[in-house]
């Protein structure tokens, strides 16, 4: 017979998340975490998302949330769309690997990341900035990554192509020199891994010559995901399917009859553990029949939750409360039992959180 437990804090949006656009900017300054394993994006506006808000980050969010990693993005930056699952970043416009390095053991100190991903060195490339030193400086900030967090994955890369050809010139020499840095390191025990991104992206990946275009950003999201998935517990494991018990009720959270058309209500149901009661949490969406959890758009207490096509919106974002609650992001109203009936069939609603009974989940 298996236990039911009562449900395992995971940490909600760590302050409001003030959405007024399609993209979030960095001067929110506002954290987000969903309690997983922390990531930090590392470097520069490539890190940042010039051009293209969010950059890399949008890829690599979604291939993490699709396959059931719960990671939390982790810096003191903050921008990118809304449908990115978590803005936080430490990516800085125009830095370079010495005020990166001034500032690293303090970034550390706070958000303590398990895994690092650093692409750094272009503006000291394009500002010509000792060049033949850029190799030196790039040891020693990994030296002092790995001494701040000895327990961190630290995936190191080398830079992008750079259209200018003097430029791209200068890059190539700085990027030859890392392969041996790394190796120099893990020789001596730490955890630090070469990531080539020079060659995921072509000069035709570029849209202003130093910034990927969006198709640019998605395959540097590729060889991040590759990277991390080639080091066992970088990012966690992918999470497993569980069921959603009413504690009012005893009841499963259920889509009746596994119908997958949009739209479909949840109802509460004598747990089975078939697949229609089976639901994954990647990010902050709640999965069920390869649909999401949603709430309509306008929704006001009452309202219908639903499944629908999963689309990133906020509608289809779910804080899971320490009290055992889930509630909208979108809304801010909870999933409710109508009524706070027990029986089977009873449909599912967004309502006032009140923490009673009928609104608090156990994850079986």
């Amino acid at each position: 017979m298996r236990m039911r437990t009562r449900w395992l804090t995971t940490t909600v949006l760590a302050a409001a998340l003030a959405v007024t656009g399609a993209v979030m900017n960095a001067s929110a300054a506002t954290a987000e975490s969903n309690g997983g394993v922390r990531v930090m994006p590392l470097g520069d506006s490539i890190t940042e998302g010039t051009q293209v808000p969010g950059g890399y980050r949008i890829g690599l969010w979604q291939r993490m949330a699709a396959a059931g990693y719960r990671v939390d993005l982790v810096g003191s930056q903050f921008n990118g769309p809304a449908g990115l699952g978590d803005h936080d970043h430490e990516g800085h416009p125009g830095w370079r690997i010495d005020q990166i390095d001034a500032n690293i053991v303090g970034w550390l100190n706070t958000y303590q990341p398990h895994s690092v991903l650093l692409h750094i060195g272009t503006n000291d490339v394009l500002q010509n900035y000792n060049l033949s030193g850029a190799p030196g400086r790039l040891s020693a900030l990994i030296d002092h990554i790995t001494a701040a967090a000895p327990a961190a994955e630290v995936f190191v890369a080398t830079i992008i192509p750079l259209s200018n050809s003097g430029q791209e010139a200068a890059g190539r020499t700085f990027n030859a020199a890392i392969p041996a840095i790394v190796q120099g390191k893990v020789n001596a025990g730490k955890h630090v891994h070469l990531v080539d991104m020079h060659s995921a992206l072509t000069t035709g990946d570029l849209t202003d010559g130093i910034h990927p275009t969006a198709t640019g950003y998605d395959k540097m999201a590729a060889a991040w995901y590759a990277a991390l998935l080639s080091v066992p517990g970088s990012i966690g494991t992918g999470s497993s399917a569980s069921e959603l018990v009413g504690v009012a009720s005893g009841r499963c959270l259920d889509v009746p009859g596994g119908n997958t058309a949009n739209g479909t209500q949840p109802v509460i149901w004598d747990c089975h553990g078939a697949t229609n009661q089976q639901w994954t949490f990647t990010g902050q969406t709640v999965q069920a029949l390869g649909k999401c959890l949603d709430a309509p758009l306008g929704a006001s207490a009452g309202s219908k939750v639903q499944i629908w096509d999963c689309n990133g919106g906020s509608n289809q974002r779910w804080n899971l409360n320490a009290n055992a609650t889930v509630s909208s992001v979108s809304s801010g109203l909870c999933l409710d039992v109508s009524g706070a009936a027990t029986a089977n069939g009873t449909a599912t609603i967004l309502w006032t959180c009140t923490a009673a009974a009928n609104q608090r989940w156990n994850r079986l």
